[in-house]
């Protein structure tokens, strides 16, 4: 019997621009997207929550600066975090070399019309 969820091998995930870096959808199941996020030196997410889905984060390139709640902490390689629904995050770079993730998103409900932007370097909020 076929597994509906496997794949065969395709192309590389488009990646999507953004001022702070890009990130590729690696993965998109019911209830689930994963992701790969790359931060350039210097720069930052939004702060920002979600109505609609957690968040569990891996670091997997350089160091990442993570801010959950009132707790900001950098991360290294193999080092993770979760974010709850609803819970203030941000996620920086502050290191001279890239900084990569991998985000896996949890909820019904994960379009990025999801994030509320509460502070913003880019002028988005």
């Amino acid at each position: 019997m076929d597994d509906p969820l496997a794949r065969a091998p395709s192309t590389p995930p488009a990646r999507t621009i953004r001022p702070w870096g890009w990130f590729e959808n690696l993965s998109d199941l019911p209830g689930a997207r994963v992701k790969r996020i790359r931060v350039e030196p210097g720069h930052q997410l939004s702060l920002q929550k979600h109505r609609q889905r957690a968040e569990h984060w891996v670091v997997t390139l350089g160091v990442a600066r993570v801010t959950v709640g009132q707790e900001t902490r950098d991360l290294a390689v193999g080092a993770h975090v979760d974010i709850p629904v609803g819970t203030v995050h941000r996620l920086e770079n502050p290191g001279t070399r890239p900084a990569e993730i991998i985000e896996v998103q949890f909820g019904a409900y994960l379009g990025e019309d999801d994030i509320e932007r509460l502070e913003d370097r880019y002028d988005r909020a």
